[in-house]
């Protein structure tokens, strides 16, 4: 039998004249959700959105293990990355067989004991905690910038720049997707201050030391920087909300469970896409080349074919391994996320160093953006206060 079109594909309601776009604007977890339960019920791990060019959206462990390890097929060039100009360049859109040999030169400057030689001076850098009522996600923002800066610059970069830079990536789009020609050259312009400096004295030992003596090093600073910071904001934000409603996990022993647990429920990268570099045939259907193909960490690490009671926050589910291929909030395969052990060092020291908290009020319906992240406020309060 002939493989079918897209036609034969489940999809969403359309409106009239922009088929699913107004919907992707504006509600796009809705929508993907709808689609998944449609696709569900046929019987199918895929269903179709109309963004102006043939699009697919996969949930399934298969899928996920195709998209993300078959990287001559699923091509990052094309993808929605190359919209951003913080994310457009670097190692994120390299593709095969390129990919490989540029990953392996950063990979030691990201990997666990590069971080452990950093970490003390990472933890040096967290703020305190405030007195009396906070707002979790406005203190991880600066958190986690405080904590960047000492990865990647030992504390060096101006702070009031470093924010300006990656302030329009915490907006709702288009505000991540303009062109800011002036703020990129001041930021490259301190970065390559910095880094002449390190590669003058020969002897640093932070990421921007280790980055700038590689080939085309001063871009993938940029790039995995603006990666990092509202992915690990928002992680923390919600892991800390988290474990201001159940204190029980708040244990040394307990944190690797409560962030992966987090990272299921709200996994900041929820959406990932790549463009198809040729066709392919996926259950009878046949998918066009230069197609988006579309997969959602969300929508697997909520699967209630996957995942037992998949909306309650229960990190006692890490007891078990979790469905090989359903849980992504760092991608898979070979390009799995390359700043997932600096996430995970500067998320659980953070937890390790806070006091028990208790919420006061607030919204954590997920947000989302170019990153998921709660609505918020998330206001908490020291456990001890009255």
């Amino acid at each position: 039998m002939s493989p079918r079109g897209l036609g034969a594909l489940p999809e969403p309601p359309t409106r009239p004249g922009n088929g699913h776009l107004q919907d992707w604007a504006l509600s796009p977890l809705t929508l993907i959700e709808d689609g998944a339960a449609r696709a569900r019920a046929a019987g199918r791990d895929l269903f179709r959105l109309r963004l102006g060019l043939p699009a697919v959206v996969g949930f399934s462990p298969a899928w996920n293990r195709a998209l993300l390890s078959d990287l001559a097929t699923f091509r990052s060039a094309g993808s929605f990355s190359v919209l951003v100009p913080y994310l457009s360049g670097g190692v994120i859109l390299s593709d095969a067989p390129g990919h490989a040999g540029r990953r392996r030169l950063m990979n030691p400057g990201f990997g666990r004991a590069h971080l452990a030689a950093l970490q003390d001076r990472i933890r040096a850098a967290l703020p305190p905690v405030p007195v009396g009522e906070f707002d979790a996600l406005a203190w991880a923002d600066h958190a986690v910038l405080c904590l960047l800066n000492a990865a990647y610059f030992s504390g060096e970069f101006p702070e009031d720049l470093l924010h300006a830079f990656l302030a329009p990536l915490r907006r709702p789009f288009p505000a991540p997707a303009l062109p800011r020609p002036a703020l990129f050259l001041r930021f490259d312009r301190e970065v390559r201050r910095l880094a002449h400096a390190r590669l003058s004295r020969g002897n640093g030992d932070d990421l921007l030391s280790v980055l700038a003596p590689l080939p085309g090093g001063l871009e993938e600073t940029r790039v995995s920087l603006a990666a990092a910071h509202d992915t690990t904001t928002h992680a923390l934000a919600y892991a800390v909300w988290h474990l201001a409603e159940q204190p029980q996990w708040h244990a040394p022993e307990h944190h690797p469970a409560v962030l992966k647990e987090t990272l299921r429920l709200h996994p900041p990268g929820w959406m990932g896409s790549r463009r198809l570099g040729r066709d392919v045939v996926w259950n009878g259907v046949r998918l066009p080349r230069g197609a988006l193909a579309l997969y959602s960490p969300y929508l697997s690490g909520r699967d209630p074919t996957l995942w037992t009671a998949p909306e309650t926050f229960d990190p006692g589910r890490w007891a078990q391994k979790p469905p090989a291929w359903a849980y992504l909030p760092f991608g898979g395969g070979e390009r799995l996320c390359l700043g997932m052990h600096l996430a995970q060092t500067l998320i659980l020291d953070t937890l390790a160093a806070l006091p028990t908290l208790r919420p006061v009020h607030g919204d954590p319906t997920p947000q989302p953006g170019l990153t998921l992240g709660p609505r918020g406020p998330l206001v908490v309060v020291l456990a001890s206060s009255s």
